[in-house]
């Protein structure tokens, strides 16, 4: 089946649900299922997003414009991961009470509005890691349309391109509080430092970057064309001083690169 046959059986997976949520965060995934829900469903359609202190303003600022262009129903709702019990001592099934305390809101707010169903942006390349929200996404009843129609990320890239949606070459985005080795506490304050590093390396020039925060060193992961731009001398002495500022006492490049998942490396499977 080529992207626009499963395109087209996205559409009507759609359709039959008649009315739906869908958890938008303004990434590529969330953006192409949410415009396509739309297109088919019209005001049936309605786009979520969680508002917390691992969601970078600049992220929720981008989802909002994104509603607001296509005029699509947004709701915002405050979805704080470090009110969860034991989220903040950051286990490995860390993301699974992410998933299961934001889907139980955005249920509640599909029930108020009278929808029919919730339904979640992750597509084929999330099958082949450690990924314990997929378990939540289960169990709480939310539908995955992109993966039940085996869509990968480069094929929703290439349909968005298409499409004309801002977000097909937009950069992979994770919450922040995937930036943390499991077991090291997460805290707004560190949060905090995560989010302006990040933001400094986009302010830089870079396109995709993480910052992983292991206490006083950050790790930064990048790719080739990021890799290019830190080997300069001013830039990599000027990312230094700033970084000091932010609070890290030690920077480093991880030579492997950028790369999903990366904290999940120490787990055994």
């Amino acid at each position: 089946m080529d992207i626009h046959q499963k395109h087209e059986s996205l559409k009507q997976y759609l359709a039959g649900f008649g009315s739906v949520a869908v958890a938008f965060s303004g990434g590529v995934d969330s953006t192409f299922l949410l415009k396509t829900a739309h297109d088919v469903l019209g005001e049936r359609a309605i786009a979520v997003t969680a508002r917390s202190c691992s969601f970078p303003a600049r992220e929720l600022a981008e989802a909002k414009a994104f509603c607001e262009g296509e005029n699509i129903r947004h709701v915002v709702c405050d979805s704080e991961e470090l009110n969860i019990e034991g989220f903040s001592k950051n286990p490995v099934n860390r993301c699974y009470l992410c998933k299961n305390e934001l889907f139980t809101k955005i249920w509640a707010i599909a029930r108020e509005n009278g929808l029919a169903y919730v339904a979640e942006g992750s597509n084929m390349d999330d099958d082949g890691d450690y990924r314990p929200g997929l378990t939540a996404i289960r169990e709480q009843g939310v539908k995955s349309p992109l993966r039940r129609v085996e869509l990968f990320k480069e094929e929703i890239r290439a349909l968005s391109k298409e499409m004309r949606l801002p977000t097909w070459n937009k950069q992979s985005f994770a919450c922040l509080s995937s930036r943390f080795p499991y077991g090291e506490s997460i805290t707004r304050e560190r949060l905090g430092m995560v989010d302006r590093a990040e933001q400094l390396l986009l302010d830089l020039g870079l396109r995709q970057v993480r910052v992983r925060h292991h206490g006083n060193l950050a790790r930064i992961e990048t790719d080739e064309e990021g890799f290019s731009h830190l080997t300069d001398r001013k830039v990599r002495e000027t990312l230094y001083a700033r970084f000091k500022q932010i609070g890290y006492a030690y920077v480093s490049l991880d030579l492997l690169g950028y790369r999903t998942g990366s904290m999940n490396e120490t787990l055994s499977h």
